[in-house]
């Protein structure tokens, strides 16, 4: 069993033992982590504590900002200047909680707005009350969280297996803040392969997500690139997250595995955008599905007046804010080229006809050659939804071999089934899976589970067909104009490679020999149907062979009526 995993199972056996029956289960986590970053900050600054103090007492009636002159002094990113840690603390049971207080007020102003956005006060007085507090800061104050016995990458592994643990217990949150290892590994290498040489060439590197609930993405990502190319990359993690708690968790995992906390800001992505002159190289993102966004509204409908806003493809309906999230993220791909990875539901695909937002958000980015490949997974992979959901990989610099081509990829039945249920989820993308997926993504060839469409494709002219109105009123038999019969009106979806000319002759005059096209009606859409693109025939039963089916069954249903009766009168 590696380090991590041990220090995890210790971990988790403490919050079970003096936890349960306070607490339930899937509220553990609430509590844990906060005490893992407290002992790390504590194991961080052992060595230092002391001139910490001294500084303290130097500055702090001296100057408004003592923070940044002990920070800057001691070359450190957060400090305490309380004189307790959790090793101190147990020293006086009787005074535990309010000398617990003292220590958490010493905290920097960094460490200090995590604490707060924890919200941890009622639990800690719970603790108390029932005995709890003393115990559980005993238990963390005989962890060895050192830097030299814990590497920074080994306690985010430590941090990341009780997240999935703790978020693994929930029935109802657990889906919104944690997206499953598995589907993140998998939509991690999809946009990071594709770009192993243009990495391989670079020594600094930066990767966003507009969402980031917990950090998992954005942790899961830099693993991925230090794995691969042996941590000679610089990686830049940048993060927004809206959810007080989850913000409080990702930032700790900055502090706690020594990335800049300060680069993950608290907000909506959508009014309160913390990253406005940012460009990142890399953004993956599982935002809310089916959420509305009237919040936003006002905010949205007024950037739009705005000459570089980020919402130039269209305006999705209230209802659904995903391709809102996604322009948000096209806004911030840098001109030198940049990888967008996105989880969704199916209804970026096709709702909405031509001219509808969604429809239009679309046709922006396809004709902007910026979708390179739409995944389908399987359902049931994340714990609170068993709804089918899509990978969509962007780019606005696609290699050669994809330009103006779409991969689809069906990996519906691609999985492995878990042998016990997480909550909704009963299946995962396993390292095998992966594997599969990963070389018919980069093999890029038709096959059983990929399509290959040119831009095209997914687009159509919505024409509309009108018939003369026959019983004209004498104002209308007056105009000079041809009178259409609204009750007859039809629209007809012509591909974008048809010539709508022929497709009209063919198609609709035969049936209606006094219809035309109203070409000022006429509209662009694009639509990604993926059922049809992945339908396969399949022949219906010969009608002689179903005809011989039912006579057999209805044999059969009459002999056991004879044996039913015969049971009966005896």
């Amino acid at each position: 069993m590696s380090n991590h995993q041990e220090h995890s199972n210790f971990i988790f056996k403490i919050a079970d033992r003096r936890l349960r029956n306070l607490f339930k289960p899937h509220e553990y986590g609430k509590i844990i982590l906060p005490f893992i970053v407290f002992k790390r900050l504590d194991s961080i600054i052992v060595d230092k504590k002391d001139k910490i103090i001294e500084l303290y007492k130097k500055w702090k009636n001296k100057s408004d900002d003592y923070n940044e002159i002990i920070l800057n002094q001691l070359k450190i990113n957060f400090f305490n200047t309380s004189s307790y840690d959790l090793k101190k603390l147990t020293q006086d049971p009787q005074n535990i909680k309010a000398n617990f207080e003292n220590y958490l007020k010493g905290f920097s102003v960094n460490v200090a707005e995590i604490i707060e956005n924890f919200d941890i006060d009622k639990e800690i007085n719970k603790l108390d009350k029932n005995d709890r507090l003393f115990t559980l800061i005993e238990e963390f104050s005989e962890i060895d969280f050192s830097p030299q016995k814990v590497s920074n990458f080994e306690m985010g592994l430590i941090f990341e297996e009780l997240l999935r643990r703790f978020s693994e217990l929930s029935n109802e949150t657990s889906g919104e803040h944690y997206t499953p290892r598995d589907v993140v590994r998998l939509l991690v290498s999809l946009v990071l392969t594709e770009s192993f040489e243009k990495l391989k060439s670079t020594s600094v590197t930066s990767i966003f997500d507009c969402c980031c609930g917990t950090g998992g993405m954005l942790s899961v990502a830099k693993e991925w690139i230090n794995e691969k190319f042996d941590k000679k990359i610089k990686v830049f993690l940048f993060g927004q997250e809206f959810n007080p708690e989850t913000y409080a968790v990702c930032k700790s995992d900055m502090l706690i595995t020594d990335d800049n906390p300060e680069n993950i800001k608290q907000g909506n992505s959508l009014d309160n955008d913390k990253f406005q002159k940012n460009k990142f190289q890399y953004m993956i993102t599982n935002p809310p599905y089916g959420d509305d966004w009237n919040s936003s509204k006002k905010f949205i409908h007024d950037e739009l007046s705005k000459k570089n806003n980020r919402f130039v493809g269209g305006i999705p309906r209230v209802s659904d804010g995903q391709l809102l999230f996604l322009q948000h993220l096209i806004s911030k791909m840098d001109q030198e080229g940049s990888r967008i990875g996105i989880v969704f539901n199916g209804s970026p695909m096709y709702t909405a006809d031509a001219n509808g937002g969604e429809s239009n958000i679309r046709k922006w980015i396809i004709e902007n050659d910026m979708l390179e490949t739409i995944v389908a997974l399987p359902d049931k992979l994340f714990f609170n939804t068993g709804i089918p959901t899509f990978f969509w990989i962007l780019d606005n610099k696609k290699s050669k071999k994809r330009k103006n081509k779409i991969q689809m990829i069906n990996a519906t039945e691609i999985y492995t089934e878990l042998t016990k249920n997480l909550n909704e989820k009963n299946k995962e993308i396993n390292e095998i899976n992966q594997k599969k997926l990963l070389e018919t993504y980069m093999d890029f060839k038709e096959n059983e589970f990929s399509k290959i469409k040119n831009n095209n494709y997914f687009g159509y002219t919505r024409i509309c067909v009108e018939t003369p109105k026959k019983n004209l009123s004498e104002k209308e038999k007056n105009s000079n104009k041809i009178i259409p019969d609204t009750k007859l009106r039809n629209f007809e979806r012509v591909p974008l490679d048809d010539d709508i000319e022929e497709f009209f002759q063919k198609e609709v005059k035969p049936f209606s020999p006094d219809s035309y096209i109203d070409q000022t009606k006429n509209a662009v859409g694009y639509e990604i149907n993926f059922k049809k693109i992945f339908y396969q025939y399949k022949q219906p039963k010969n009608s002689r062979k179903i005809l011989d089916e039912l006579n057999k069954l209805e044999s059969e249903t009459s002999e056991l009526s004879k044996i039913l009766k015969k049971t009966i009168d005896e």
